[in-house]
């Protein structure tokens, strides 16, 4: 079986700083995979270069089985990839309803379809009751449901998700794994950049770890966990 997507020797330099490098990476239809590693890893920047918002300067990117290189942000999200922000950016000054229509409206003619959708969406992430109050209203817990929600509305294959639990209370956070969970249940293969161990041992099936731009493991969490690289990476060599 061929990878839903599939990363080969990606590279990318900013000025004289190699934030990815030569990194290898595949993901079956209905993986849930965590990308984990301390800051400066690369792994928001590997989320750059697969949706299209920055140009690696070497290695292959394709997705069921056609490349995305030199493609825009908008035709890799229509060919089934979807992502959150670390940074959310969200319309603060826009409905909850308005924020998930922008996702809705480049799949849908129809106005009363676009608004549909988009309810459909609220309602799955937990927002149904919250769909006239501003983005900027809500908690960075229900911001980050909110995000979500626009993702979904374009109707992904692949989400990509940066950090969906960060800045948020910790009570808010089993809901939030609990969404995630739903989603692979019904049909969306999932890659999730996470920086709570926790978070990341409870929910994936998988492990990528990143350090200095190189995968240093990739495997089930109980192995990458305990990986010396690993360790090291996060805790120093004493810990390792």
């Amino acid at each position: 079986m061929n990878p839903l997507l599939e990363v080969r020797e990606l590279t990318k330099h900013f000025g004289g700083v190699l934030a990815n490098d030569r990194i290898d990476l595949a993901v079956n239809a209905g993986e849930l995979v965590g990308i984990i590693g301390p800051n400066g890893a690369g792994k928001s920047t590997l989320f750059e270069l697969i949706t299209g918002f920055a140009k690696p300067d070497r290695g292959a990117i394709r997705f069921d089985g056609r490349s995305l290189l030199g493609r825009s942000t908008y035709e890799i999200n229509r060919a089934g990839i979807a992502r959150t922000f670390q940074k959310m950016r969200l319309f603060l000054g826009m409905t909850a309803l308005e924020n998930v229509m922008v996702g809705a409206i480049p799949r849908m003619d129809d106005l009363g379809e676009v608004r549909a959708r988009a309810r459909e969406c609220l309602a799955f992430v937990g927002l149904a009751d919250r769909e006239a109050m501003p983005a900027r209203a809500l908690s960075t817990g229900f911001r980050k449901r909110l995000e979500l929600a626009r993702a979904l509305a374009t109707r992904p294959r692949l989400l990509l998700l940066d950090e969906v639990t960060g800045g948020v209370d910790q009570r808010a956070i089993p809901a939030l794994m609990a969404l995630v969970r739903r989603l692979r249940e019904e049909g969306v293969t999932v890659v999730a950049i996470e920086h709570n161990m926790r978070v990341v041992m409870d929910l994936c099936d998988r492990i990528v770890a990143l350090h200095l731009g190189h995968v240093i493991a990739d495997g089930p969490p109980a192995v990458v966990s305990g990986d010396e690289q690993v360790v090291r990476a996060y805790l120093g060599h004493a810990a390792a």
